[in-house]
This record gives structure tokens, sequence and C-alpha cells, in this order.
């Protein structure tokens, strides 16, 4: 029965690996032809403010689903791997994601200290976990 139930988890492993590989491809389209949709309208080779903030949000956007993928690839498939530094890692690009991509009146100042927080607990708890396996520097990250 375990047996079943192993390569039951593989398969959906599998599955949400390939459908992640797609997402990320039509995301990655959909960035193409964002950035040049907006080249090409006038002012050509311009872009406004508001372009590059979606522009930047977007690629933040596939990055966070590289790193989901890698996630699933690493903690799933190669069981080595901790799981709290890679959602550590995830949660800290996310986070990033949302300080790029910020308005500016869309927070208070008790908001953006509260994300600053975050960030600063999310960089500290990286650099602890990582330290304490002694993997802190071996490859790169």
């Amino acid at each position: 029965m375990i047996e079943l139930i192993k390569k039951f988890e593989k398969a959906l492993i599998f599955s949400l690996v390939v459908m992640m590989a797609i997402v990320l491809l039509l995301a990655t389209i959909e960035l193409g032809w964002i950035i040049v949709k907006d080249i090409v309208t006038p002012p050509v080779f311009l872009l406004e403010i508001d372009e590059l903030i979606e522009i930047f949000g977007l690629f933040m956007l596939v990055l966070i689903g590289i790193e989901l993928l890698e996630t699933i690839i690493r903690t799933y498939l190669d069981r080595s791997t901790e799981h709290v530094t890679i959602v550590i890692a995830v949660a800290l690009i996310a986070i990033s994601r949302k300080v790029i991509v910020l308005g500016k009146q869309e927070f208070t100042g008790d908001i953006l200290l509260g994300i600053a927080a975050v960030i600063i607990a999310l960089a500290g708890g990286y650099y602890l976990i990582r330290r304490r396996s002694g993997t802190f520097g071996e490859d790169g990250e």
C-alpha cells in the first residue's frame, strides 16, 4: 500500500512540475509580448514608469515561478535539501517583488515598516539556517 502511495505522490509531483513549466513558459511569452508591445507603441523605445513597474512585476513573478519550480523539484524529488531554506528563499523573492511594484501612495509608514521587518526577519533566518547547515557560500548562493 505504501509503495502505491509513493508512486501516486511521484506522479502528482511530476504533473505539478509539468504544469509549472507550462505556466512559466506562457508567463515568459506574455512578458516578452508586453515588452515588445510597450517598446513599439509611441513613443518608440521609451517606456513610461507604469510600464516599467508592470514589466518588473511580471519579471519578478516569473522568477518566483522558477523558484517554486525549483522548490518542487528539490524538495520532493531530491530529498537532500532542507524545506525551510527553500521556503524562506521563495518568500524573500516574493516580498522583494512586492517592494519593487509598490505604488508611491499605496501604503502608510507603518505598513512599510512592517514590510521592512519581514524582509529583515526572512534575511536573518535565511542567513542563520544556511550558516548552521554549513552550506553558506558553497553553491554560490
